[in-house]
């Protein structure tokens, strides 16, 4: 899979592509993630790419025109699958997002920025929009990061243990239930006898009623999308 990320602040993404889950995907030619910056397809010689809005209201609004020749150059070296734009005001991430994207091939994601972006690029060059939660942030670098990990995690030969990412929270629309590890008393907190009792069907229906219960706990809209 590739993934080129289009964003005003590049640094902001030098650490999370280059640690742990990511960079192990890199390092093994699974993910390759490429970082750009759009000032470099700005046409103003102080490399700016945003400009005022033509209503009146405060802050500062991207360009369509960098924006439009940096898509415009990538799609003409490949095929990209879907051109996903960060921002707030969309349809919230999900996990069943995130395993559809990873059967994809190239992506092109495009950080927001400052009050907006203009609108012709969602109109006409953006394919699919895409907000981490109902918050603002200062850009989509940090999002882009996120929704890239959520993707890459899943591609065969990236986690150890290609079952791990089977039995995450959401997959199956519940949350994953407790977990405990070794010892099994300490300072008088105990795990629950059943895990301990080697049967592994009473062990796996104790898991799916702990999920659906902290699932009617602390997330019961999951259970009403179900």
């Amino acid at each position: 899979m590739r993934i080129d990320i289009l964003t005003v602040v590049p640094e902001l993404l030098e650490s999370p592509f280059n640690h742990s889950i990511l960079k192990r995907a890199k390092d093994k030619g699974l993910a390759d993630i490429h970082i750009h910056n759009i000032r470099d397809w700005s046409s103003d010689k102080h490399k700016r790419v945003d400009d005022y809005a033509f209503s009146k209201g405060a802050g500062m609004v991207m360009s369509i025109e960098p924006i439009d020749k940096a898509i415009s150059e990538l799609k003409s070296q490949r095929i990209y699958d879907e051109v996903i734009f960060l921002t707030p005001d969309a349809r919230v991430f999900t996990q069943r997002d995130a395993n559809q994207l990873s059967l994809k091939t190239n992506l092109i994601l495009l950080c927001g920025h400052y009050k907006g972006i203009d609108q012709r690029v969602r109109d006409h060059l953006v394919t699919l929009e895409i907000s981490i939660g109902d918050y603002v942030l200062t850009g989509g670098e940090l999002a882009a990061a996120i929704v890239s990990d959520a993707i890459v995690r899943l591609l065969p030969g990236v986690l150890s243990d290609e079952t791990s990412a089977l039995t995450d929270s959401f997959q199956d629309g519940l949350l994953t239930p407790p977990v405990y590890t070794r010892p099994a008393d300490y300072k008088g907190w105990k795990v629950p006898d059943i895990l301990l009792s080697g049967n592994d069907l009473l062990i796996d229906d104790w898991k799916h009623d702990q999920a659906y219960e902290r699932t009617k706990s602390i997330r019961p809209d999951l259970l009403n999308n179900k």
